[in-house]
């Protein structure tokens, strides 16, 4: 519970003119006590974990006096938004006061209170997207008072490394978050790069984050890579010039509903072929994200290479063995290949 306490000191100083050595000096300290506020909100834990598609309740509870909850007039306000990184601007989620509810954007037809208790201002979000990913803030307004408390929902997922076909340093930020988005992903946040590079994670080229920030994990200190006797970690560039500046992007997938496969063709393919081959299935050409979720999440392991939708090829390692990827479990990248050359199978997803 909050408490207040004011100490205010005041001092009066009163000279007699009259009188040289008469000065008076009256110091009264006067203390202030406020009880317990009539509102509280607090939360039972501050991180909630789901994955995509899945459903996860952020928790928020409300204290408040109950002789004016009981009023008949009494109409108590909670508000649900979605905080951005620098904290300046605040994202509509969800509105409940009295009967009247209102949910907001992308959140519309997904998010309700989950009602447990009265005091219970739980926001549940079904069908969870990306982009839900980040920090949202419970407020309780009851009167002229209110209270505020923040919950954070994290995914299950895979933080990967990407750069264009034109190579490596060639996204300003804009350009790397459509990047993502077009590989079935998100711009990761610097929480999941560092999760990412505490469970091994080791990439030179740094990129951008969601922050505006752009960095790099390293697990193995080395010369080209900040220097050999360096210490571990993640490297920080700073924040940089959303427009002028150019780099790598790090990425963020979660699970999918839908089979990612490689499909069984007579003939390798061009690029356009695969494409076509891919729709002539029933499917479309698997996306860089998708690759990395089913060889994270599901296990997936392949060791052909295959055309994807961005005209790498690429296949998926989980057991490491010769001639595949003899040394780790991974994403192994050929590259970016001439479109016309048929020396590849492909890559499907069917949603």
């Amino acid at each position: 519970m909050k408490k207040l306490l004011f100490l205010v000191l005041i001092s009066f100083c009163w000279a007699d003119h009259h009188a040289r050595n008469s000065t008076l000096h009256h110091d009264r300290i006067i203390h202030v006590h406020e009880t317990d506020p009539s509102l509280y909100v607090e939360v039972e834990q501050t991180k909630v974990i789901s994955f995509r598609g899945g459903n996860a309740t952020l928790p928020c509870k409300f204290l408040h006096d109950s002789v004016t909850a009981g009023s008949p007039s009494h109409k108590i306000r909670i508000k649900w938004t979605k905080l951005t990184y620098d904290y300046l601007k605040e994202v509509d989620v969800f509105v409940s006061m009295g009967h009247h509810k209102r949910s907001y954007g992308s959140y519309q037809g997904r998010v309700y209170l989950q009602r447990a208790s009265e005091n219970d201002a739980s926001l549940v979000i079904t069908d969870i997207t990306l982009e839900d990913y980040g920090r949202y803030k419970c407020e309780v307004i009851d009167g002229l008072e209110d209270d505020t408390a923040v919950v954070s929902l994290d995914l299950q997922g895979i933080v990967y490394p990407y750069f264009p076909r034109l190579g490596r340093y060639n996204f300003n930020f804009h350009e790397a978050q459509k990047a993502c988005h077009d590989q079935d992903s998100i711009i990761a946040s610097f929480d999941q790069l560092y999760d990412a590079w505490r469970s091994g994670l080791d990439w030179c080229n740094a990129g951008w984050l969601s922050d505006g920030s752009v960095q790099y994990p390293i697990t193995n200190p080395r010369e080209p890579c900040g220097g050999k006797n360096t210490v571990p970690g993640v490297r920080n560039y700073g924040y940089r010039d959303k427009d002028k500046g150019r780099y790598d992007v790090f990425c963020f997938t979660s699970n999918f509903k839908g089979r990612f496969y490689y499909l069984i063709h007579p003939t390798k393919l061009t690029y356009d072929e695969a494409v076509q081959a891919c729709i002539s299935d029933g499917a479309q050409i698997a996306k860089v994200g998708q690759m990395y979720a089913a060889w994270k999440l599901l296990g997936y392991d392949r060791c052909d290479g295959g055309w994807l939708a961005d005209a790498s090829v690429r296949y998926p390692i989980s057991k490491p063995r010769r001639r595949c990827s003899p040394t780790e479990a991974a994403v192994r990248f050929v590259g970016y290949p001439d479109k016309k050359h048929k020396l590849y199978g492909v890559y499907c997803y069917k949603a």
